[in-house]
């Protein structure tokens, strides 16, 4: 119980923060189309789960993840190749230009939305799991100015594949690894029922 305080204490610190400045979306979408088209589709809508829905995050989190690669927070052999030569100007400018794109709806599955739906908005107590939106936000567009991500609208797949990564300690670029704490106390039956709730939010 303490842990889940400490949690949304931090969320709720990040809420005060004030927004970063925004670039021009238009400075990164030469480098969008033609560095990250093939994977993320020209406007960040991906085409398949195995790739991420880049339209409409939050920038500030498009940049974290691009130099998360950098560094090696994040492992992902792709994207750590495509992220490798990028300047912290590029990567500020596709970040924006991806943040000013619309993404396209999920679904959800209509089976699942109830335990999704009560993971989500009011966490899961007795395991220790806080409700995703004290950090998500209540409509899962994420919190630009704490670079917490847009989870709405997301791919299921995708975002159940995260879950199991946090879970599992495959990734670690979590701040304070609170990722790792929630995921590791979520079934992989309540993984999959807030992921499909959370791609049908829109």
């Amino acid at each position: 119980m303490k842990r889940i305080g400490f949690v949304i204490a931090i969320a709720g610190l990040f809420w005060m923060t004030p927004t970063p400045s925004h670039a021009a979306p238009s400075a990164g979408q030469a480098l969008a189309q033609h560095v990250c088209s093939a994977c993320h589709g020209p406007d960040g809508n991906s085409a398949t789960s195995a790739f991420p829905k880049l339209a409409g995050q939050g920038a500030g989190y498009l940049e974290k993840e691009l130099h998360d690669f950098q560094s090696g927070k994040r492992v992902n052999a792709i994207m750590q190749a495509m992220a490798a030569s990028l300047t912290p100007s590029e990567i500020r400018s596709v970040a924006h230009y991806f943040a000013h794109e619309t993404m396209s709806p999920g679904y959800a599955n209509p089976k699942l939305v109830a335990l999704g739906q009560k993971i989500f908005r009011g966490g899961l107590p007795k395991a220790g799991v806080p409700a995703c939106m004290a950090c998500h936000g209540p409509d899962g567009m994420g919190n630009e100015p704490a670079r917490y991500p847009r989870l709405a609208g997301q791919w299921s797949a995708y975002l159940d594949r995260q879950l199991q990564d946090f879970a599992q300690g495959r990734r670690k670029n979590s701040p304070h690894g609170m990722m790792n704490y929630v995921a590791s106390r979520l079934t992989p039956a309540q993984m999959k029922a807030v992921a499909s709730y959370l791609e049908g939010l829109h």
